[in-house]
């Protein structure tokens, strides 16, 4: 039986509560913004049980999307770029392709509203994510640099039988994950505080909207291009099986206590063990030959390995997908989990401010737009995300989520995107293969015995 489709309801824009003087002014993106122009969105979303009081209350959800939109304007007001547009401009002598934010002539953010008519278990029950969980998402295969016509900032409330999704779509152009969850987290901040009647003075944490270039560099940094033809890609995924695994706090500290020990250090840290364990799990489902080179990603948070340090409360894009060197397949395998889990920590110790300043030497040398197809090597895997991120304190008057889910956006073979878990101390991991790979590591030994399905209860 094919399942159904979500009905979209209505969808408006929302402008922040109110306009500072420097929101009417033109916000320059930095050279690690500019970088993300022909990546996706991010898409992510959190799923909530209805509260029982909602079964009684026939305007239940008119009065939380009501309460949404009011601390969603709330909350653009300190994170104004959001509500903006992307405007390029071009000059041909000298040589301009200046892409920047028009905050003040924009419709605002978009918010939707939306139903499905199918239940939590529905979305939670199936080995795999539902392919459906992709329509609780704005911006569907949208590029970042479609921000020049579309919202900057999408947020899409999908009302279940029992269940809401909120899900949230941010152009990548304007910020990271840290910076993603830094604005849902003050999001359900201001509306906790609607909540309970209390008006914020000030947010707990405002974000640093000053764009950072190196070497005083900026505000208004050139890209070398005259046309976007020139840079953007419209990456298309192969098939894929997306499921999510989880890792209780007492199976990675096993992980990570084997992996130490293989080494006789102290070292490794649980998620470069958990990251080592995916290394070689994949490697071995996706049956490459002994002699296929192989590396491992990890998404690098820049802003403390910078010196002088950024604020954690930068707002834009400071990552890097820190590259492991590569080895051979049959040496990753014929090896034990801490010999691939010391590789990653070595390269995580490697990944200072004399290399992120080498880094941004060689991209300013040769400035490019990242391309999903070229960036990423298709025998390799991503660690994107990470479990540091404040995701299930985001509370919106349903109590704490049940579940967490992402959208299409940036997903390819060997993606492996983490999420702190529901309960303290674990680890979900959403891991993108092709379906026989994906068989292959539902049969793998040493993966299965340390993950489990996660439990929704």
């Amino acid at each position: 039986m094919d399942s159904p489709n979500v009905k979209y309801i209505s969808e408006c824009f929302i402008q922040p509560h109110s306009a500072s003087e420097e929101s009417k002014k033109p916000f320059y993106l930095a050279p690690f913004d500019l970088a993300m122009l022909s990546a996706h969105y991010i898409q992510k979303g959190l799923l909530f049980t209805k509260p029982p009081e909602a079964n009684n209350n026939p305007n239940f959800l008119q009065t939380l999307l009501a309460k949404l939109k009011h601390s969603l304007s709330l909350a653009l007001v300190h994170f104004y770029p959001l509500a903006g547009r992307l405007v390029t401009k071009k000059e041909q002598d000298p040589h301009l392709y200046l892409v920047y934010v028009d905050c003040s002539n924009s419709p605002g953010a978009k918010f939707i509203h939306a139903s499905l008519d199918m239940s939590i278990s529905h979305i939670l029950s199936p080995t795999d994510v539902p392919l459906v969980v992709q329509s609780f998402f704005d911006h569907d295969r949208a590029v970042n640099h479609d921000g020049h016509t579309t919202s900057l900032l999408t947020v899409q409330v999908t009302e279940l039988v029992d269940g809401v999704f909120i899900g949230m779509s941010m152009n990548h152009a304007l910020g990271d994950g840290t910076s993603y969850w830094h604005f849902f987290n003050t999001w359900s901040e201001i509306f906790r505080a609607e909540e309970n009647n209390i008006t914020l003075s000030e947010i707990s944490r405002p974000p640093v909207l000053e764009r950072w270039f190196p070497y005083g560099l900026g505000p208004i940094f050139s890209l070398p291009y005259t046309n976007p033809d020139e840079f953007i890609e419209r990456f298309e995924a192969p098939e894929l099986r997306e499921r999510i695994f989880h890792f209780s706090s007492e199976s990675i500290a096993k992980i990570k206590s084997k992996a130490n020990s293989e080494c006789r250090t102290s070292k490794i840290s649980s998620f470069q063990a958990l990251s080592a364990l995916l290394w070689r799990s994949l490697t071995r489902a996706r049956g490459f030959a002994p002699n296929q080179e192989t590396s491992c990603r990890l998404a690098a948070n820049n802003r403390a390995r910078i010196n002088p340090p950024l604020s954690p409360n930068y707002f834009g894009n400071s990552i890097h997908p820190v590259k492991s060197q590569p080895v051979k397949a049959g040496e990753l395998l014929e090896n034990g989990l801490g010999w691939a889990a010391w590789k990653l920590h070595e390269t995580v110790v490697n990944h200072n401010d004399k290399w992120i300043r080498q880094s941004i030497d060689a991209w300013l040398k040769s400035p490019a737009v990242y391309q999903l197809s070229r960036t990423f090597d298709p025998h390799s895997i991503m660690m994107g995300s990470g479990p540091r991120f404040d995701m299930y304190g985001n509370e919106f008057g349903m109590g704490k989520a049940v579940a967490l889910r992402s959208g299409y956006a940036n997903k390819f073979i060997g993606k492996v995107t983490s999420y702190s878990g529901r309960e303290a101390g674990s680890i979900d991991l959403e891991v993108c293969l092709p379906p026989a790979a994906m068989r292959a590591l539902e049969s793998d030994v040493e993966f299965m015995e340390a993950a489990s399905v996660p439990s929704y209860d």
